[in-house]
């Protein structure tokens, strides 16, 4: 990660140097506030986007890199109230509509950067314990734990067999991350989320806690966490009828394109106010 996040300096360096953009656009990352350092102290303006998945509050970027942003754009009301965010706008939709038709079957899935036996584990047990009679299909990551009693294992899984799976699955088991989430519920899958934890050390925070349980509170899914077991969590998800949900971006778009084209407006009637005082000096 250290040596990507300096690539990433790296090549956003040379893109500033070579571009002289007028406007960055960032959703944030570490090794970007010396690069919007840069870009600021080379005239461009800064529109910080904070992450989706900061519910209560702005994330680290966004409370270090804010006092360079001329808009600072957040996701959520609460995380907006404490950053002075300059506009607010919630993506999180639920859909309408009938749910896809289910097979008996689990799919969990630990996503696609790091291992997270804790969740394959969890996952063994129920399966071994009866509470999870469906067909599962386990996607168990770059990790060394084979589990036991699984029809279907696999270390990694194309995108496109993941969203067939989605398709047919009527429980899904993943970590907090948004992308698996939010996937899962595009589909009409019951959702049973387990954060990565930062005490056990499983994320750099608990940025997936906040998340899923955000989502909790909304009906949408059953958290797996300190106070709440496996064996709970499914018996929630199957008692209650499914919600879908989705992420819809419109208004945020709208938002950007209005202002950058505002701000691309201006620049011309400046540079061309410029011009013209330049040809009455000459």
């Amino acid at each position: 990660m250290l040596s990507a996040a300096l690539r990433n300096l790296l090549q956003s360096f040379l893109v500033i140097f070579r571009e002289r953009p007028d406007v960055v656009l960032t959703t944030g990352a570490g090794s970007m506030f010396f690069v919007l350092l840069f870009a600021r102290l080379w005239g461009a303006k800064i529109v910080l986007v904070d992450s989706f998945a900061r519910f209560r509050a702005p994330s680290a970027f966004a409370r270090i890199a804010g006092p360079l942003a001329d808009v600072r754009v957040s996701q959520s009301a609460a995380s907006a109230r404490l950053w002075n965010a300059t506009e607010t706008f919630d993506p999180l939709r639920v859909l309408d509509g009938p749910r896809p038709a289910k097979e008996p079957l689990v799919f969990a899935t630990v996503g696609a950067t790091l291992p997270f036996d804790r969740l394959v584990r969890m996952v063994e047990e129920a399966k071994r314990d009866g509470l999870l009679p469906e067909r599962v299909i386990l996607q168990v990551g770059e990790s060394t734990y084979i589990p036991q009693g699984i029809e279907e294992v696999h270390a990694s899984l194309p995108f496109a067999e993941v969203k067939e799976i989605l398709r047919r699955a009527d429980i899904v088991v993943c970590h907090g991350g948004t992308g698996s989430l939010i996937t899962a519920l595009q589909n009409g899958c019951r959702v049973i989320a387990v954060p990565r934890l930062f005490d056990l050390g499983e994320h750099y925070d608990d940025h997936q806690l906040e998340i899923t349980s955000a989502f909790a509170e909304r009906g949408l899914l059953a958290v797996v966490d300190q106070n709440h077991s496996f064996a709970a969590a499914l018996a929630k998800v199957r008692a209650q009828e499914p919600v879908m949900a989705t992420t819809e971006p419109a208004a945020l778009r709208r938002y950007l394109t209005g202002l950058l084209t505002s701000w691309a407006a201006a620049r011309s009637r400046s540079s061309a106010g410029a011009l013209r005082s330049e040809v009455q000096r000459g």
